[in-house]
């Protein structure tokens, strides 16, 4: 059965020793999606919940609505992402290399079903696609405060980069659920 607090404990002892010890920490917390699922209950809303928050640690309980994309970002620390009921499928770009160049270019993909994790370094730029008709939730571990970090995010149409708006990615997760309530 998964323990959410013992699951903080080893987030918070594998912080000490750094990204693949945190990495390990998810994929033994996601070896049973089913049981996560339990713990936490089935999904009913797109949104980010935090699990904990400390300086040098972050959990969060991301869940994204049918069909939803955010658009590129980076987040300035590693990460491992954990995926527990549902698909999810990221994009990975890449800066380009001129001189004074703000924009991306798309650089590879890695879809994640449920028990799947995937460690993202300190400056990974990706975007999310939750591909199917249903939401998906996953567990997310970050090396730092994630609500306490400058980073950026890069326009969907241009690949320009921008400082990350809180507001507008706010924005992303109340249309999906304004789009489920709809079909409800």
């Amino acid at each position: 059965m998964f323990d959410l607090e013992r699951f903080i404990e080893e987030c918070r002892e594998a912080v000490a020793e750094g990204p693949r010890a945190a990495r390990e920490a998810m994929a033994r917390a996601v070896s049973d999606p089913g049981a996560v699922l339990a713990s936490l209950g089935e999904p009913e809303r797109a949104g980010v919940v935090p699990l904990y928050r400390a300086p040098d640690l972050t959990l969060l309980n991301v869940v994204w609505g049918p069909y939803m994309t955010v658009p590129p970002h980076n987040h300035e620390m590693w990460a491992a992402i954990g995926v527990y009921t549902g698909r999810e499928d990221n994009i990975f770009w890449r800066r380009i290399a001129e001189e004074g160049a703000a924009q991306i270019e798309a650089a590879g993909a890695e879809s994640l079903s449920p028990g799947d994790v995937a460690p993202l370094g300190h400056d990974i730029i990706h975007s999310v696609v939750n591909p199917v008709p249903r939401l998906t939730a996953a567990l997310h571990i970050y090396g730092g405060d994630f609500f306490d970090m400058e980073r950026l995010e890069w326009d969907p149409e241009e690949h320009r980069a921008r400082p990350f708006d809180v507001a507008r990615n706010r924005a992303i997760f109340e249309a999906s659920n304004a789009q489920l309530e709809a079909t409800d």
